[in-house]
């Protein structure tokens, strides 16, 4: 299961930088491309972001997460990139 948790807050992460891409870059450039694809980039979002965090609460207790480190890796979900930072930091020596 935790190598399922590595390979979701991967994909959770590129999701979320692709998300603000679409917001930053091609929003402003072509409107209706952005409304185009902002539907199905936010919903495969919503369920990566969803899966992180239900992987993470499952895992929790086999890893031996205390609660300062699991609370880390929620909020990691949050902030562009922290996603990233959990994989290499918390989970890159575990799977």
């Amino acid at each position: 299961m935790l190598k399922i948790f590595k390979v979701t807050a991967i994909l959770e992460g590129i999701s979320y930088l692709v998300l603000f891409a679409n917001m930053l870059i091609i929003k402003t450039n072509n409107p209706e491309l952005y409304h185009t694809i902002l539907r199905p980039l936010g919903m495969t979002h919503g369920v990566l972001f969803i899966g992180y965090i239900v992987l993470a609460f499952l895992l929790k207790k086999s890893q031996n997460w205390d609660l300062k480190t699991f609370g880390i890796i929620l909020i990691a979900s949050l902030i562009p990139f922290g996603t990233f930072y959990i994989e290499k930091k918390y989970l890159e020596n575990n799977a």
